[in-house]
């Protein structure tokens, strides 16, 4: 990791994931599961061009955000969110509901935030339990609870049928 401009934690923090690409990153690892580089590139409603991803990922795994697992000869290399990756979720979802009260967007795409910002604030703390058991391998404190990817995944296909 490289040395902050100075010692502000807002600048320290801009600086690892601040510009908006590095975001949309966290976003489709976090949100849409996407672990490769192929998926992310084809995957991306905004339509990242691969230098850029590239460049992000290598930000993003610098930064402490993300780990990239190495691959072998024809294999792919898969990233996942490290436990600073997972606990910028609440900063995901306070972005999502600034846009939400700021800017106009497609109900698809508006669905899940909105879910996030009406639902009681353990379905975030829920969601960070999946997040570390999917990608830091530790285990759901309750494994029988409702999963919270499940409900954001039925409230964006609700959203996409109706």
């Amino acid at each position: 990791m490289s040395e902050p401009r100075s010692g502000c934690p807002i600048n320290a923090a801009v600086e690892v994931f601040g510009d908006p690409w590095s975001v949309i990153v966290l976003r489709d690892v976090m949100f849409g599961n996407r672990r490769y580089f192929r998926e992310l590139l084809g995957s991306s409603e905004e339509g990242i061009a691969s230098n850029i991803l590239s460049s992000r990922l290598k930000k993003l795994v610098d930064g402490g955000l993300l780990t990239k697992e190495e691959a072998g000869r024809g294999q792919k290399a898969a990233y996942a969110l490290t436990e600073a990756g997972i606990q910028t979720l609440p900063i995901m979802v306070a972005l999502g509901n600034w846009g939400l009260a700021h800017r106009d967007g497609t109900r698809q795409l508006r669905v899940r935030a909105e879910l996030l910002r009406d639902a009681d604030p353990e379905m975030v703390e829920s969601f960070m339990d999946e997040l570390r058991e999917l990608h830091l391998g530790s285990p759901r404190p309750d494994p029988d609870a409702p999963m919270a990817s499940e409900q954001l995944a039925a409230a964006y296909e609700a959203a996409m049928a109706g």
